[in-house]
C-alpha cells in the first residue's frame, strides 16, 4: 500500500482532540492488519495534507502510536510498524533464533555481566549447593534496534566462567561448548511493569508485560540455564498447538 492511498476520515462529532482521533484511526488500521510489520506509515507531511491538519497535529498523532509500541521512528528514514514476534511454545529456541527465522536482526544491549554467589532461588532452580558461583547476565533484547524484552539469565559458573566472553546469542555460546539445552520448563504470566522496568522497556508505568521464567536442561538432566524475561506484550504473541486426546472406548 502506498502512503498516498491511505484514506482517513475525521469524525466531526467527536469532541476529543484531533490528534487523538487520528491516532485511534491509525492504531485501528495497524491492529487490523492494514499495515504490515516494517511498512512505513504516511509521513507527517502526508498526513497533514490528507487531513488538512497541521504537521504538529500529525506529529502528535504518530507520537501516540510510538508510545503504544505500535510504531518505531528511524532517524532520517520515517515511521515504521514495530516488530512483532509470534513464538510457538512447542519449540525450544533462543531469542536470536526466533528473530532470524522471521527476518529480524537480533541484538543485545548489555546492562550487567558478572560472576556472583547464587541466590537461594537460583540454587534451588539450578540444583546448586550453597555459596556456588554463577554467571548472571542482564540485558535488553532488541529486534532491529527496537527493545523487545528485559532479560536476566543465570548459569552455573562451571558453564560460563567468563561472562564478558558471551556474545549476543546465549544458545550459540552454549552450543559452541557442547552445553546446549535439549528441553526446558517455561512459566508465563502477566504482570504490570514497575517504574524501573517500564523505563528499561520504554513503556508507560504499570503497562502489562509478559513475565516468563525458563529453566533449561541438558540431556543428562542437569539444569544449565535459568532465565527471567519481561517481554513487551505489544510485541509478543505466544502460540500453542493443542490436540484433543482420543475418547476412551
Amino acid at each position: 500500500m502506498s502512503q498516498t492511498s491511505v484514506e482517513l476520515k475525521v469524525d466531526l462529532n467527536d469532541n476529543s482532540p484531533l490528534y487523538m482521533q487520528i491516532a485511534r484511526k491509525l492504531s485501528d488500521d495497524v491492529r487490523n492488519g492494514r499495515y504490515q510489520v516494517d511498512q512505513a506509515l504516511p509521513s507527517e507531511r502526508t498526513l497533514s495534507e490528507l487531513l488538512d491538519v497541521s504537521r504538529v497535529t500529525a506529529r502528535k498523532a504518530i507520537d501516540q502510536l510510538v508510545e503504544q509500541g505500535l510504531v518505531v521512528r528511524r532517524r532520517g528514514s520515517g515511521n515504521y510498524i514495530a516488530p512483532r514476534i509470534e513464538q510457538p511454545l512447542s519449540n525450544l529456541s533462543s531469542f536470536s533464533e526466533q528473530l532470524q527465522q522471521r527476518g529480524y536482526r537480533p541484538g543485545s544491549r548489555w546492562l550487567k555481566r558478572e560472576v556472583v554467589i547464587a541466590s537461594s532461588d537460583e540454587q534451588l532452580s539450578l540444583g546448586l549447593a550453597q555459596n556456588t558461583k554463577v554467571a548472571r547476565l542482564e540485558r535488553l533484547r532488541l529486534a532491529d534496534d527496537v527493545v523487545m524484552a528485559y532479560e536476566v539469565s543465570v548459569l552455573p559458573f562451571s558453564v560460563v566462567p567468563d561472562p564478558a566472553a558471551m556474545g549476543d546469542s546465549l544458545y550459540e555460546y552454549l552450543s559452541s561448548i557442547k552445553k546446549a539445552p535439549v528441553r526446558a520448563l517455561q512459566h508465563i504470566r502477566a504482570m504490570n511493569a514497575t517504574a524501573v522496568l517500564a523505563k528499561q522497556l520504554g513503556i508507560p508505568d504499570g503497562q502489562a508485560v509478559l513475565f516468563i521464567t525458563r529453566i533449561a536442561y541438558l540431556d543428562s538432566g542437569e539444569a544449565v540455564e535459568l532465565t527471567h524475561s519481561y517481554c513487551r506484550s505489544d510485541h509478543y504473541d505466544f502460540v500453542a498447538e493443542m490436540r484433543r486426546a482420543p475418547s476412551p472406548l
